[in-house]
C-alpha cells in the first residue's frame, strides 16, 4: 500500500498512538473506531493500517508499553531498609502516574477489552510491579518493622490508594503534589507499621 503523499512514519506512528490514548481515556475503547483515531490523526482511515493492523493490537501496546515503561523506571534494592525502600515506592508511583493520567485510567479501566491472550500478558507485567511492593512488604513484616497480617491485600490496598491520586489531583490545586505525596506518604507508612 502506498503511502499517503506527506506522511512520515516517524511523526503519524506517534501522533496515531497519541490520538487512541486520548479517544480510548475520552470516550472508552468501545466507543471509539479506527475512523475516530484516523480523523483526529489527519489520515484516512485505511492508512492507519500502516501503523497498527487493528483497534485490538493499539490498545495492548499502549497498554503494555505504559507497564513496560513503568517496570523499566522503578528501582527495587531489597538490600535497603524496607520503610526506606516503601517512602521510595510510594513517592515514584505517584510522581511516575501524575503525569500519565490517560495511561493510568486504560491501564484500569479498560484491561476488560483485551482478548485474552493479550490480557494474560498485561496482567503478568502488572504483577511483576505488584511484586515489587509486595517484597518490599514481606521484607518488612519479617523484619517486625511492618505490622501485616496478608501481604498480598496490603500490596493491591497500596496500589490502588496510590492510583487513585490520579483520579482527582490537578495541578495548580490547593495541595501541590509535593504536598499530596508527602500526605499519602503518612497514610501508608501508618497502615503498615509497628505500634
Amino acid at each position: 500500500m502506498a503511502r499517503t503523499t506527506g506522511s512520515h512514519s516517524d511523526i503519524t506512528g506517534p501522533k496515531v498512538r497519541t490520538a487512541a490514548l486520548r479517544l480510548f481515556a475520552q470516550h472508552g475503547y468501545a466507543a471509539v473506531s479506527m475512523r475516530a483515531i484516523a480523523t483526529e490523526v489527519g489520515v484516512q482511515a485505511g492508512a492507519l493500517y500502516n501503523y497498527t493492523p487493528d483497534k485490538q493490537t493499539l490498545l495492548f501496546n499502549l497498554m503494555r508499553d505504559h507497564m513496560e515503561e513503568l517496570l523499566a523506571a522503578s528501582q527495587d534494592d531489597a538490600a535497603a531498609d524496607p520503610l526506606d525502600e516503601l517512602r521510595d515506592f510510594v513517592y515514584f508511583h505517584i510522581r511516575f502516574h501524575a503525569d500519565r493520567p490517560d495511561e493510568v485510567f486504560i491501564s484500569y479501566m479498560e484491561l476488560r477489552n483485551l482478548t485474552p491472550e493479550n490480557f494474560t500478558a498485561v496482567e503478568a507485567l502488572r504483577r511483576q510491579y505488584e511484586n515489587r511492593l509486595e517484597g518490599i512488604l514481606r521484607r518488612g513484616a519479617q523484619s517486625g518493622a511492618f505490622s501485616i497480617a496478608d501481604t498480598k491485600i496490603a500490596t493491591l490496598a497500596v496500589i490502588a490508594m496510590l492510583t487513585g491520586v490520579n483520579t482527582w489531583f490537578r495541578s495548580g490545586g490547593r495541595l501541590s503534589l509535593d504536598q499530596v505525596i508527602a500526605q499519602y506518604w503518612d497514610m501508608v507508612r501508618k497502615s503498615v507499621v509497628v505500634g
